[in-house]
């Protein structure tokens, strides 16, 4: 089939929500569907060894390289943005945790008049995306595309942990994606035979083989503009190579760029703020003024600690060794290669926001210094061995932006994140790293920690300081196409663009506010709720949960 004409649905961008999506949708023999990803195919070895993820972070791999404007509150830093610029998006280059959120953040939504989005009527959408190494239950699903399971790295420092958080005064919990999710549990990831499970895997690759032809797939297509027919999308601009080229939508056009790609495509087709537009010199076709607004995301700082003796980690990273483990996790999908660094995570309310009824601070576990690569004496001696508690703050009241850097499609959009811009902001991250080095005092980590490393001086001054000059972004930007039921709103609850026919945005932008811990599989529960609302199917038959999780 020719690129450019006889579609049904064209969408822009295949990470999360774009696999998702164009999956679902191609289960019906009568769509035909163009998806359009400005990145490569994920064939690099890198994306499939979970062990690999920090230099996959470090080195940029597969990224769009976006970074923020100077941030205020971060010492005037530009503070990283990664997200994936390749087939699958984010959830090839992600740290690969598998986590929902806490039930009240569903039901917040809800409350704000956006009806089918409390957590009662998006579980089965979850339950629907996985497949869960514990089987299936009220929470949990078991036949989904989406491979899911428990991190086992092989190093006694996470148990340990979990020994020290009980000691600390803190709940476990044995599964923070089911009836409890507040306290401390161990990591899950999606990771399916020792590899990366990421969206390509779990739903691309498999409707590619769908009969008829339901499912191109254009790599190096830079979306450009929607365009319009009076009020309704009926296609999209792009450049592939040297060309530009049009791709023509019979039903509706999806953008599923995320929380920085959907928001500049929407501005650079005149859907925005009018006199921002202006100033670019961009006709305004919907003077959507919060299209780019209310951008949000979790910021994250750590509590570092030298650790005593060599982890296994460190030991399996000598060169001779992390060479053959590497090749045996990309052959057999089998050895330390095919774990992740971090083991543990936990959820915890510090008591500085007491009118919010949920956790307000996620915690990592990270068992080895991101930052440690291949040594081999005498020739490169290891990195000294450490680990670190990520403190990551899960309901900020700062919010940022997403702007035109020019008029030009190739230039970079403008980002300010904003992040520590309130006191209440500064407060519970001070107070989530404050119970962290609590938890790294106890008994139970005794044999492990060496010297803690930093932060070093514990006043909030310094603490600040810290902050500002360590803090990262943990990645999960959502808002800026906001759902609502209010007129400024970007979308509606069926995530159609206000003041447009057969256009709608699906993906983490839509997002009224942060859920409690990472976003990608609330991501991929929207594009599956999404594909159901375009199709006119009913909601999976639900689980029997009507209520929020239970408390510890």
């Amino acid at each position: 089939m020719a690129a450019g004409r006889g579609y049904t649905h064209v969408i822009v961008g295949a990470g999360s929500a774009g696999c998702t999506f164009a999956a679902r949708l191609t289960e019906d023999p009568a769509t035909r569907v163009l998806l359009l990803e400005a990145g490569g195919w994920d064939r690099d070895p890198r994306l499939r060894i979970p062990l690999a993820w920090p230099h996959i972070f470090l080195r940029q791999v597969c990224d769009w390289g976006y970074w923020t404007e100077p941030e205020p509150a971060m010492g005037g830093r530009r503070v990283e943005f990664a997200r994936g610029r390749v087939i699958g998006g984010s959830s090839s280059t992600n740290a690969m945790a598998y986590v929902r959120g806490c039930a009240a953040d569903y039901d917040r939504w809800a409350a704000m008049g956006l009806p089918g989005w409390s957590f009662a009527e998006v579980l089965p959408y979850f339950r629907r995306q996985e497949s869960w190494e514990g089987g299936a239950d009220p929470y949990r699903g078991a036949d989904g595309p989406l491979a899911t399971r428990f991190c086992r790295l092989p190093d006694p420092l996470g148990l340990a942990f979990l020994a020290a958080a009980r000691e600390a005064g803190h709940a476990l919990t044995e599964d923070y994606n089911g009836a409890v999710h507040e306290g401390f549990g161990t990591w899950q990831m999606t990771v399916r035979d020792g590899r990366r499970c990421s969206a390509a895997d779990a739903y691309l690759r498999p409707a590619l083989d769908r009969a008829g032809g339901r499912l191109t797939v254009l790599t190096g297509a830079l979306a450009t503009r929607v365009v319009f027919r009076g009020d309704r999308a009926v296609g999209v601009e792009y450049r592939r190579g040297s060309a530009q080229r049009t791709a023509w939508a019979e039903a509706e056009v999806v953008l599923a760029g995320g929380a920085v790609n959907s928001p500049h495509l929407l501005l650079l087709s005149g859907i925005g703020d009018p006199a921002h537009l202006a100033r670019h010199g961009i006709a305004c076709r919907v003077p959507l003024t919060e299209v780019g607004r209310n951008l949000q995301d979790h910021i994250s700082a750590a509590v570092l600690h030298r650790r005593r003796g060599q982890g296994p980690v460190m030991r399996g990273l000598r060169a001779d060794r992390i060479a053959r483990d590497l090749l045996r996790c990309w052959l057999a999908g089998k050895g330390l290669a095919s774990e992740f660094v971090a083991p543990v995570m936990g959820f915890v309310r510090t008591g500085e926001t007491p009118a919010l009824d949920q956790p307000d601070i996620q915690y990592f576990l990270v068992a080895a210094p991101m930052t440690a690569g291949p040594w081999l004496r005498p020739f490169v001696p290891p990195a000294v061995d450490g680990f670190a508690t990520r403190a990551v703050l899960l309901h900020p009241e700062s919010r940022g932006s997403v702007s035109l850097g020019a008029s030009d499609p190739t230039i970079a959009p403008r980002l300010v994140q904003n992040f520590l811009s309130t006191d209440q902001d500064r407060r519970t991250l001070r107070a989530g790293l404050r119970l962290a080095r609590e938890v790294g005092r106890q008994p139970a980590l005794a044999p492990f920690v060496e010297a803690e490393a930093a932060p070093g001086d514990w006043s909030d001054a310094g603490l600040d300081a810290h902050i500002a000059a360590t803090g990262i972004t943990a990645h999960h930007p959502v808002g800026t196409c906001r759902m609502g039921a209010d007129a400024d709103a970007v979308v509606d609850a069926d995530l159609r663009v206000r003041g447009t026919r057969a256009l709608r945005v699906v993906d983490a932008s839509v997002m009224p506010d942060l859920i409690g811990g990472n976003t990608n599989a609330a991501v991929i529960m929207i594009a599956e709720k999404a594909a159901d609302l375009i199709l006119g199917r009913p909601v999976p038959r639900g689980s029997g949960v009507d209520t929020v999780h239970e408390s510890p």
